[in-house]
């Protein structure tokens, strides 16, 4: 029977790990692919995993039948799971946003809650119960939670590593959740087996395992899942004609027909649409900055050069060699599959070359240069998009332009809706380029604002003239660049109209590493559709280090004052926990979203990154477990691992702030790094548990409720750093910014926890 006890823990870790990455990427999906949404969803589920320890998991204690309790609430993890998903495909329309549309914040955090609650409850239910067993069965009561958490991580471990290479690339989300609920009913079934008394609860749990084994074959191998899949796309995409669904490593591509038009979504919203894309626009886009260069050979287009750009493109006659990078090769694939005369023609055509790779990682890797490179990403709308519009990626354009090369993109505009968050997004970005490039050319619309960056005048000094001459030359025949829309566009008036527009607002770089672009977009889409929790959102932007470091010095006396007033000597003690778990949760973000900024195809490797952390959280655990039985230090060992988080604090914005985005097998290590430091960051955090559950015990010999009173403080601050800091203080402070508060708020449950272990007459 241990035998089966320590597979069925195994199997557990590996199912939760699994949940919680498939259904992170289903959330990712439906929130268009924002991953500051990855803090709220990991904060919510932990929160709601310790309710799970703490509450249901107490029924343990007053049942006999533990092994039929662990069974049932496995079969109905499994069942919720399922629901989850279709629940999260089916969460625009509840929300009654439309297609296309983003979600905020609040629906965000309140919505994951609700949909994450049966299956992170069940879960965490699942650890109390499996100790409980393991301490039947295997070990005693003292040492089988420690077991139980070895094993679980393992089983997390295996699930993070099984879920990246087999699960996420072969099989879409309903399939591998069916496989999931297939293996915990053989599980449960496997538990149940015993031979010993059969009375009806047992009988009754055997019947739920077996109904669960039953329906979850019928998924796997009655093609189930693919009705359920396709039904849940036919609800959330409110029945539209959905020719395509599907997830690739970078995200998720849905193909929709609608009156011989495609349109191509990528993260659920609209990139590219064929055969008749909006004309206007993408005349704009394309052939004014063209116009603008004496004679355009060699072109860049870094995404959406599909439907309409590459073919405007080719009007040019000096046109000779056209570069088109898309990161994600299924788009492609799928425009191939999905062709139109018009993307048959641009993607045939000798002039262009396709590249299936990242656009930061061709310009720093290829050794052409170019005479004009446009960024078909419209906005920074996430962490993926910003990486296209920071002072690093500037720099690198700069170095692949020729001389009197242009730079070409476009941001949100209006003409009449003048808010301060388009102000601040379009300044913010300005400014950007401002410091890198020389001259810049800003051509405003209703819609979208369309800017020319160039270490060249000709830029700034191109006119009307000038324009219609060569648009005569070339002989380029368009629908909209009439003469009168060009001198309306090109007016010298609209220069001084931007500058005016731009000059009280924010002069701030965004950066890869403090992506206050991404901040400034998220503020302008809250401004427009939810402007009660927009007006608060801005407010953070004033958050600085003058005000975080006065918060934490009246959060320090105010500890001080209130341990010497109720004379205890422990506070010290839950403030470091609190602390460490809000500096885990950070940690854990911060790798997630370096590697985003580096990469940009976190969706696929979120699996990896979350595994290693909790993994390297349980070997710190048990590494200092080991360590308590040999040293009398304690006291010691506790400030050292509290200056040892500190230490990592600072060392982590040198470590990760390098150039990573290397090719080859540099961009393997350097991956290979990633995994290292999310580990190392993992140890760390885990190691001060036991430590500190054995100092607590000083003064309190109840184990179950210092560890649970311990337990929850570090919940409630890794709860704490997912929401602020995935929302907040990564944005506006970037990745500096956010490892110094961590690094300040340590230093102060430094200071109150050293005194209170001074109190404790502790040994050092």
């Amino acid at each position: 029977m241990k035998r089966r006890i320590r597979i069925a823990i195994l199997v557990m870790g590996f199912s939760g790990l699994v949940a919680e990455i498939l259904l992170l990427r289903e959330f990712l999906i439906v929130f268009s692919g924002n991953e500051l949404c990855i803090g709220v969803i990991l904060a919510n589920w932990l929160i709601l995993e310790a309710l799970g320890c703490i509450f249901p998991g107490r029924l343990v204690e007053k049942t006999a039948h533990k092994l039929e309790l662990f069974a049932e609430i496995t079969a109905l993890f499994s069942l919720s799971f399922i629901v989850a998903v279709f629940l999260i495909r089916l969460l625009k329309g509840m929300l009654g946003v439309s297609i296309g549309e983003s979600i905020g914040f609040v629906p965000m955090f309140y919505s994951s809650f609700l949909i994450l609650l049966p299956v992170s409850i069940l879960h965490g239910a699942l650890f109390t119960v499996s100790c409980r067993l393991y301490a039947m069965f295997s070990a005693p009561v003292a040492s089988s939670a420690g077991r139980v958490y070895v094993y679980e991580t393992i089983g997390t471990l295996v699930g993070g590593i099984f879920c990246t290479i087999f699960l996420i690339p072969f099989l879409h989300t309903f399939q591998a959740v069916s496989w999931i609920a297939l293996l915990n009913a053989v599980v449960c079934l496997f538990l149940l087996t015993r031979r010993e008394k059969i009375d009806w609860r047992k009988k009754a749990t055997t019947i739920l395992s077996s109904l669960l084994l039953i329906f979850s074959g019928y998924l796997v191998f009655g093609g189930g899942a693919d009705h359920l899949h396709q039904r849940s796309i036919g609800a959330q995409w409110k029945n539209h004609n959905v020719l395509h669904y599907q997830n690739s490593r970078y995200g998720n591509i849905c193909v929709v027909e609608n009156e011989n038009q495609y349109i191509f979504f990528q993260d659920g919203m609209p990139t590219i649409i064929t055969p008749i894309p909006d004309i206007p626009a993408v005349e704009e886009f394309v052939h004014l900055p063209l116009l603008a260069h004496p004679e355009p050979a060699k072109i860049l287009i870094l995404s959406a050069g599909a439907g309409g750009v590459i073919n405007e493109a080719l009007k040019h006659p000096s046109i000779a060699m056209i570069d088109y990078v898309e990161l994600d090769p299924l788009l492609l694939d799928l425009i191939r599959k999905f062709s139109t005369p018009l993307t048959e023609l641009e993607l045939n055509d000798p002039k262009v070359r396709i590249h299936h790779m990242d656009g930061r990682l061709l310009l720093k890797t290829t050794p052409d240069r170019y005479d004009l490179i446009f960024i078909g990403i419209t906005e920074p709308s996430n962490l993926q998009a910003n990486r296209f519009f920071t002072k690093e990626f500037f720099r690198l354009a700069q170095e692949r332009l020729n001389n009197g090369g242009s730079l070409v993109l476009q941001l949100p505009g209006s003409l009449s809706l003048l808010n301060d968050e388009l102000k601040n997004l379009n300044s913010c970005i300005y400014h950007t380029l401002a410091d890198v490039f020389s001259h810049i050319r800003v051509i405003p619309g209703d819609g979208r604002n369309l800017f020319l960056s160039s270490d060249s005048p000709h830029v700034a000094e191109f006119t009307l003239e000038r324009v219609i001459e060569r648009l005569d030359e070339r002989t380029i025949t368009a629908n909209t660049l009439v003469p009168w829309h060009i001198e309306k566009k090109l007016h010298p008036g609209w220069q001084e109209w931007f500058t005016h527009f731009i000059e009280t607002s924010s002069r701030n770089i965004n950066s890869d590493f403090k992506p206050l672009g991404l901040f400034y977009s998220l503020s302008h889409w809250n401004a427009l559709y939810a402007p009660s929790f927009g007006r608060i959102y801005t407010q953070f932007e004033k958050l600085n280090y003058r005000t975080i470091f006065l918060a934490l010095l009246f959060l320090m006396s105010a500890c001080i004052v209130l341990k010497r007033r109720r004379k205890s000597a422990r506070m010290g003690i839950p403030i470091a926990i609190v602390t460490t778990g809000f500096a885990g949760m950070i940690f854990s973000l911060i790798v997630i979203f370096t590697f985003q900024s580096v990469y940009g195809y976190v969706f696929s490797w979120i699996g990896l990154l979350v595994a290693f952390f909790m993994t390297g959280s349980a070997c710190g655990a048990a590494w200092i477990t080991s360590l308590l039985s040999r040293s009398q230090k304690h006291v010691g060992i506790f400030i050292m691992i509290e200056l040892a988080i500190i230490g990592l604090a600072v060392i982590l914005p040198l470590l990760l702030s390098h150039p990573l985005d290397a090719g080859g097998h540099a961009a393997f290590v350097f991956k290979i790094l990633f995994l290292a430091v999310s580990f190392g960051c993992g140890v760390l955090v885990g190691a001060q548990f036991p430590l500190a559950n054995k100092l607590y015990l000083r003064s309190d010999t109840q184990l179950s409720d210092t560890a649970g009173q311990l337990y929850a403080c570090d919940l409630l601050g890794g709860w704490f750093g997912g929401i602020v800091g995935a929302v907040v203080l990564l944005p506006v402070l970037g990745l500096t910014g956010v490892c110094v508060t961590v690094a300040l708020l340590k230093v102060t449950g430094v200071i109150v926890t050293a005194e209170s272990l001074h109190a404790f007459g502790g040994k050092r």
